[in-house]
């Protein structure tokens, strides 16, 4: 009713004829009946083929899938109910589906659809097929400043974008920094990891009374007999040989995340660019700057930061590299960014940078992409047998949800193709018969559809 009222407020202002507004209006109704059909029916896994997996993690796995009824590619996310509940990640999931549906920005990955059967969650999300930041440097080992400058500006605005919404990121790492078929980057990954779960607490600060002591110390020195800071270059090529292994691992890497997220001394957006600020050290470097083959060195090394952040003498950086990254990797009070993004993109080390131009313009690297299903970008991963045609559990569950389910009640969305099937009407205005046709998507705008299981309809006009 609000959409026919706008509707016809905007035709009359037109000043149309009467012929004309009724075809429209008629047109109007064919869309609305288009759009309920759309409300009422359910999105499961049973409309999609399900192709090759392309990522796996603690969690759960990704996988190119395709919908039976258009043929479009996707990336679906699957994540099992049981290992959400166990390892406390309902919350954490349940931010990452709201993020996705609530936040429209070409900086971050969008989400199509979300659903879910008896045993699984499902996000289904634009396939981005030119793969992430981490392979782009197991390939490249060092990218040029000029490139590192690009992609690092690009992540900038992606972060800026959630952290308005007031989103927390808290998992910035290259592994979450994707890359679309013309190279340009998006965020993704969000809100299904907790900064430090039990899990880390007992793997790494078993001896939180030394990292506090540690993170006090104004010293400036380090014991290398109790403390063995630097890597050798053996440990170096180890650990860059066990880097993918890391991130598909129940500990992940904790290379890139913040001191003050560490000592659980509370945290706020400002954790991110402290991961930024890692992930250009690794990119102009070779590897982050506190990184070893055991999580708990790792653990100490960023906490004492002081201490531990080094530059070797090779590869040589700018003066403008190592303060913007001096900058980022320091106490909260006087990181960049703690004050708004602006504070970064004003750095000397971006001078020249084009910010509003950048997604317009080509990208610093153009990565091999052939045909919409081509995942040579991505790590192969062995197929389990059977799991691409396990059958999935739906229906009487949706009348009769266990306790499971019930965590995961208004899971589903369905982002509502409705614009396109109005842009194809071919219905446009002229008011006063002249200047340009104004058509029905802008009188309609955009509509979104949230559906929530159980019924619960919220729809954004």
């Amino acid at each position: 009713m609000e959409r026919r009222r706008e509707f016809q407020r905007k035709v009359q202002e037109a000043q149309l004829p009467v012929e004309e507004q009724d075809e429209m209006m008629r047109s109007l109704a064919r869309r609305e009946t288009e759009y309920m059909r759309l409300q009422r029916r359910k999105i499961g896994i049973d409309d999609f083929e399900l192709l090759t997996v392309i990522g796996k993690g603690a969690f759960g796995e990704v996988r190119l899938c395709r919908l039976r009824s258009t043929g479009e590619v996707y990336a679906m996310k699957k994540l099992k109910k049981t290992d959400m509940l166990s390892r406390g990640q309902v919350e954490h999931v349940r931010s990452e589906r709201n993020l996705l549906a609530e936040v429209d920005s070409r900086y971050i990955v969008k989400l199509f659809y979300s659903f879910q059967d008896s045993e699984c969650l499902y996000l289904i999300m634009e396939y981005l097929p030119g793969g992430d930041i981490m392979t782009l440097l197991m390939r490249e080992d060092i990218l040029s400043e000029d490139v590192a400058r690009f992609y690092i500006a690009e992540s900038i605005l992606a972060i800026h974008s959630i952290h308005q919404h007031s989103y927390v990121h808290r998992d910035i790492k290259p592994d979450n920094l994707i890359l679309d078929k013309s190279g340009h980057l998006k965020l993704s990954d969000f809100g299904l990891c907790k900064p430090l779960d039990d899990k880390y607490s007992s793997l790494l600060l078993e001896d939180e009374e030394m990292l506090s002591q540690e993170a006090e110390s104004q010293s400036g020195k380090a014991d290398s007999d109790k403390a063995p800071w630097q890597m050798p270059k053996e440990q170096l090529l180890q650990w860059k040989r066990n880097r993918r292994a890391l991130a598909y691992s129940t500990v992940g890497t904790l290379d890139y995340m913040a001191p003050e997220v560490l000592l659980k001394k509370g945290y706020g957006m400002e954790c991110d660019w402290w991961s930024l600020g890692a992930i250009l050290y690794e990119m102009l470097v070779g590897y982050p700057p506190f990184c070893s083959d055991d999580p708990r060195i790792t653990c100490r090394k960023i906490i004492n930061w002081r201490v531990c952040l080094k530059f070797p003498e090779e590869p040589k950086i700018s003066e403008e590299a190592r303060d913007l990254i001096c900058r980022l990797l320091c106490d909260v009070e006087s990181r960049l960014g703690t004050r708004g993004a602006e504070e970064i993109k004003t750095h000397p080390w971006f001078n020249g940078t084009q910010w509003d131009k950048l997604y317009e313009m080509e990208a610093a690297y153009r990565p091999t992409v052939d045909g919409e299903l081509d995942t040579q970008n991505f790590e192969k991963f062995p197929e389990v047998e059977g799991s691409a045609s396990e059958a999935p559990q739906v229906g009487p569950w949706r009348k009769m949800l266990t306790s499971k389910d019930n965590n995961f009640i208004g899971f589903t969305f369905k982002k509502s193709d409705i614009t396109r099937s109005m842009e194809n009407t071919g219905t446009d205005m002229k008011p006063n018969g002249s200047g340009d046709a104004p058509s029905l998507i802008s009188l309609l705008g955009r509509i979104n559809m949230e559906e929530a299981e159980g019924g619960e309809l919220n729809q954004k006009t």
